[in-house]
């Protein structure tokens, strides 16, 4: 990548990675249980990306899960997941519009419906290549991409309320994180990752100890920024603080906003970091919607991207044309 900030947005094709084939609806959530097909339209996808374009966004993050019909592994795609010249044709659209995009696999126990059968055989020689396998096809389809996102985020038992929950220990988790990052890089892909693993008090420690520079890190974090007490419940004083203890510790990193909880939480997240961290080491801001791909989510979705553009022009004016 050059030394230009990315602007970037998360975007949707699979939104199977949550709720299992069997468990019941999280109505707060996606507000309806798992369903074979994704809810992902072309017409919305076309109106996201020319959206983002006009906004200046020059990266894309796709979460592709099951929404491509792979060669390698024919079994895990949704019924109505695109084919690969298909989705090729979209990668070029987007490129014609001076985006850059970016595969996206969550390779999380506590996101990876869109696995299938595999999702129950995690950390086994059949595991193993079906993740090498995708990611070596899928850096194919993406013309051999300089990063590729790897989630990695979420993956404790709380998080997981289906019929089953996944949560790899602590030997096994670096393991297979390192695993999937050297898959990434014998394809060229510098590997991208969710930072919330370090949030956990028994985590800091290993994670300051264990994790690569080589690794880009996303924190993110979606509330409003304030003097949170120490003994708050869900710690958000210390997921504020990461971007600063990841700026000390010289972590590349892509601090992650979003209107899913607070509308102003792009504007502080930008003043937040350019006051505090190395340029050196800030290589961009994402924003994710978290909403699907389809006409109901559509001015959810450009709300979100349209709070981050408004940020930028107001803390990074410099980079806007």
């Amino acid at each position: 990548m050059s030394n230009e900030l990315m602007w970037c947005s998360f975007v949707y094709l699979s939104e199977h990675m949550w709720d299992d084939e069997n468990t019941e609806p999280r109505g707060w959530y996606l507000g309806q249980h798992y369903k074979p097909n994704n809810s992902t339209d072309v017409e919305s996808w076309d109106i996201y990306m020319k959206y983002l374009a006009e906004h200046q966004y020059n990266t894309v993050v796709i979460d592709l899960g099951d929404g491509i019909k792979y060669e390698t592994h024919p079994e895990i795609a949704a019924p109505n997941a695109w084919d690969k010249d298909f989705m090729k044709k979209k990668l070029d659209e987007i490129r014609a519009l001076g985006m850059t995009p970016i595969p996206k696999l969550n390779f999380s126990c506590g996101h990876m419906t869109w696995m299938k059968v595999y999702n129950r055989m995690v950390s086994s020689p059949p595991y193993y290549q079906f993740c090498a396998d995708l990611i070596k096809e899928v850096c194919e389809l993406f013309d051999y991409p300089e990063l590729f996102h790897i989630g990695f985020d979420e993956e404790v038992a709380r998080k997981q309320p289906y019929e089953k929950a996944v949560v790899r220990g602590v030997k096994l988790w670096w393991h297979d994180l390192f695993f999937i990052c050297k898959e990434c890089e014998k394809h060229g892909a510098r590997p991208w990752m969710w930072s919330d693993y370090f949030w956990e008090p028994e985590n800091e420690q290993i994670f300051l100890k264990n994790m690569s520079k080589s690794i880009l890190q996303s924190n993110w974090y979606y509330d409003t920024f304030t003097e949170w007490p120490e003994d708050h419940p869900k710690r958000y004083g210390f997921r504020i603080k990461t971007y600063e203890i990841f700026n000390e510790m010289g972590y590349d990193q892509v601090p992650t906003s979003s209107t899913y909880q607070k509308q102003l939480n792009s504007y502080q997240t930008l003043a937040f970091c350019k006051d505090r961290l190395d340029p050196a080491h800030l290589k961009g801001f994402m924003t994710a919607a978290w909403c699907g791909t389809n006409k109901d989510s559509t001015l959810y979705f450009m709300n979100d991207a349209y709070r981050l553009w408004a940020a930028r022009r107001d803390v990074y004016p410099e980079t806007l044309k």
